[in-house]
């Protein structure tokens, strides 16, 4: 007997969104910004999807913002803004309108931040010290077991254009060549002992510790905590099929030798 499809299924899936920080609401100042940004490449953001993050603004200028224009723009360069982060609440309704969503996680982690920073404040108020713990305590927590280590996601096959890979929580180790075209994307650091082409992205969650490893780095852009580079002028000549690190350094990327400390 023939089993029945169901009409449709519903898993859970990762999806990568980049983060566009506004800073200016006048679509005549972003439009510029971005052009600047992509350096007129008109495939840069390749149809990615954006989460736009108003968080730096104040009040009126969030309350001025003229949706459709920006998601307007935003389309131009191939970027698909799918949700608002870190808007007042009286603007939601007007932002559901427009038919885009409300991210809210950054919400919870700035209330989480405030709850930690209130119980702060309470303790330095407190005039009397904390008891000290009692012995079997101490001891409880000497044995307690060691938190687990740091998911890896391991590729040994070739990462094709068009193909990309995000290792969530996790590291990313590539054993083959990442081709034009190709996107890796990790949480934490990316290694790849091949060429590497297309683009890496490391620490996509927001770490600044995180590096990008590389056999040979011939990629067209790669990305720290959100910090990018670009290499439309080319790759440093010295370096050419050398081993290298990227690392983030203030709010610039570094491209070393591997044997940099």
């Amino acid at each position: 007997m023939q089993k029945t499809r169901k009409p449709i299924e519903i898993k859970i899936s990762t999806v990568v969104a980049i983060s566009a920080i506004l800073h200016e609401t006048d679509p005549t100042s972003l439009e510029k910004a971005l052009k600047e940004m992509t350096g007129g490449v008109a495939d840069f953001f390749e149809d990615e999807f954006a989460v736009l993050d108003v968080g730096t603004l104040d009040a009126a200028a969030a309350a001025a913002i003229d949706w459709t224009a920006v998601v307007a723009l935003f389309k131009r360069f191939r970027l698909n803004t799918v949700a608002v982060r870190n808007a007042p609440e009286e603007l939601h309704s007007g932002i559901v309108s427009h038919g885009l969503a409300i991210d809210t996680s950054a919400v919870a982690g700035a209330g989480t931040a405030n709850a930690r920073a209130q119980e702060a404040a309470a303790q330095e108020a407190t005039p009397a010290a904390a008891p000290a713990p009692a012995p079997q305590a101490v001891q409880a927590a000497a044995t307690a077991p060691a938190a687990p280590a740091a998911k890896t996601i391991i590729v040994d096959t070739p990462v094709r254009a068009g193909q990309r890979i995000y290792a969530r929580g996790a590291d990313l180790v590539v054993l083959a060549v990442v081709n034009n075209g190709a996107e890796l994307i990790a949480d934490g650091c990316i290694h790849v002992y091949a060429p590497l082409r297309g683009r890496a992205l490391a620490g996509a969650s927001g770490n600044t510790e995180a590096r990008i490893f590389a056999a040979s780095l011939e990629a067209e852009l790669v990305s720290i905590a959100g910090v990018y580079r670009t290499f439309e002028n080319g790759h440093a000549p010295e370096l050419a099929g050398k081993q290298v690190q990227v690392r983030l350094q203030g709010e610039r990327i570094d491209v070393l030798p591997m044997s940099a400390s």
